[in-house]
Parts: structure tokens; sequence; C-alpha cells
């Protein structure tokens, strides 16, 4: 998955940013899993990169503080047995993960009160229920 990794319609992370790493991974591939390399973990420098706009790359590491090691977040994909699948799926993850950290804080709720009419239906259908059970009680 060589080139830039999209993040969104004006955020692009050059690929000279990205730091990739290639291990044997666990799991699936028969005897193939002792000889190659298709766990992957891709490395971002959020700290030091320029491709986020000022605004975005302060909500960002505030968003990701926990998962930063001195600036870097880092994915990793071995579910596959193929490299290059393992590659797009941590392209696919860091770009999912910064979209989610760049995006804007949700609207504050604001707070409403029920309608006349819905208060008074709520009531209606306690004293329903009410008198319900209070006829099932009276009649043994």
């Amino acid at each position: 998955m060589p080139g830039p990794l999209q993040i969104s319609g004006s955020v692009i992370v050059p690929e000279a940013e990205l730091r990739w790493r290639f291990s044997r991974s666990s799991g699936p591939g028969g005897q193939g899993v002792n000889t190659t390399d298709s766990r992957v973990e891709l490395g971002f420098d959020l700290a030091a990169t320029d491709a986020f706009p000022p605004a975005l790359k302060d909500r960002a590491l505030s968003r990701l503080g926990p998962r930063l090691v001195n600036g870097v977040i880092t994915v990793t994909a071995s579910e596959f047995r193929s490299q290059l699948r393992n590659r797009e799926a941590a392209g696919m993850r860091l770009a999912q993960l910064l979209r989610e950290a760049i995006a804007p804080p949700a609207r504050k709720r604001r707070p409403t009160k029920p309608s006349r009419g819905a208060v008074e239906r709520r009531i209606a259908d306690k004293k329903r229920r009410s008198e319900l059970k209070r006829l099932r009680r009276d009649g043994l």
C-alpha cells in the first residue's frame, strides 16, 4: 500500500511520514508462518507531523494521548496470511483512528421538557394501569 494515506478531504499523510515494520506473525499460515514477515506495524509521528493543521493536530494529540508513545501512534495488523493484505488493513486502521481523532466534537445536548400532552398521556396510562391492578387485587 505505497503512497500517501488519505485521512479526510483536506488531510493527507505523506508516505515519507509513515514508518512500516514487518515481523513474523503467529496464527494461520502453515509452514510459511515461520519464514514470512507478514505481521505489519505502522507508525506515525503525530507530534512532529506537518500534515495536519495546528487545530486538528492539537485535537488529535489530546484525544489519542493515552495511545501515543513519544508522540508516535502505532497500529498492528496480523490477521491475514499475506503481508500486502496486512499492510492494507494497518493503513485503513490508522486512517480510521486519525479520522475519529480529528472529527469535530459532538454538539452539546440541549435539554428539553416533555410537552403537556405527553405528560398527560403518561399520567393517564399510569392511572389505567393502576386501575387494572386494583381490579385484579379486589377480585380475589
